[in-house]
């Protein structure tokens, strides 16, 4: 079985600040980005990242920094999740009630997934690399 996977996916991020909090659903109340984990995790979703940022503002204009002087306790926090379109669309009707302000934004991507070699063909698997052709060989694409 092969083992990396080539193809077209949907990258959606999240940018919302550190002192967020989720509005509803299960996790209201928690960090937004900790309630966003765990709402991806809980749909089967094959992974999603939190990367909390050293500087940046949002809509109100005001700078967050983590600069000694300046100590910001929000700072910008980025959620991504890459996945097919519409598994993401279908999400997006949740993640409006989980999130009082922040942006969502969709652009799609060429990934290269690697699966472990010694990983099982099962129903978990198979819905990840839907989609993804199979790369055989190291020498079967040229340079691009």
């Amino acid at each position: 079985m092969p083992h990396q996977f080539k193809g077209e996916r949907t990258l959606m991020r999240i940018f919302i600040g550190e002192r967020d909090r989720c509005r509803e659903g299960p996790h209201q109340g928690k960090p937004l980005y900790e309630a966003l984990l765990h709402f991806f995790r809980e749909r089967d979703f094959a992974g999603a990242t939190v990367i909390r940022g050293i500087g940046g503002y949002g809509a109100e204009g005001r700078v967050h920094t983590d600069k000694i002087l300046r100590l910001s306790l929000d700072l910008p926090i980025i959620v991504e999740v890459v996945a097919p379109e519409e598994r993401l669309q279908a999400v997006l009707p949740e993640l409006d009630r989980m999130i009082d302000g922040g942006l969502i934004t969709l652009e799609p991507v060429r990934v290269i997934l690697y699966r472990p070699h010694d990983v099982p063909e099962d129903e978990r698997w198979r819905h990840r690399i839907e989609g993804l052709e199979p790369e055989r060989g190291e020498s079967s694409e040229g340079a691009s």
